[in-house]
């Protein structure tokens, strides 16, 4: 059975950092295409971040480029999701994902995570 786990949310002042991580149980987890999203209660979940199998091509929301970065692990199967200058507008349920083709679309995604947490005060 797959399972994501995600860790590493919490409360930030505006202008801080958090590191979340992403355990995944895939059998082949260099072959699938790892992910973050976020939603707030209301809206839709929203892209922010996806990396490749071998971690060499990431694309970004443009609302995060340039203070988030997305990493991964091949051997600790694990994924990263490194957030920088955090503004209040951060705040959400942050979820891994993984699928099998590059995309943004959250369609294109098999696997969720459960969620964790991130709130950032102003």
């Amino acid at each position: 059975q797959v399972q994501l786990v995600e860790s590493g949310g919490g409360l930030v002042q505006a202008g801080g950092s958090l590191r979340l991580s992403c355990a995944a149980s895939l059998r082949t987890f260099s072959n699938y295409i790892m992910a973050w999203f976020r939603q707030t209660p209301g809206k839709e979940r929203e892209f922010v971040a996806t990396v490749t199998g071998s971690g060499g091509g990431t694309r970004y929301a443009n609302s995060v480029k340039g203070r988030f970065t997305i990493s991964r692990d091949n051997v600790e199967n694990t994924v990263y999701l490194q957030m920088n200058s955090l503004k209040p507008e951060d705040t959400a349920v942050y979820y891994c994902a993984a699928g099998l083709a590059f995309m943004v679309a959250r369609e294109s995604y098999n696997y969720w995570g459960q969620g964790t947490q991130v709130t950032v005060s102003s």
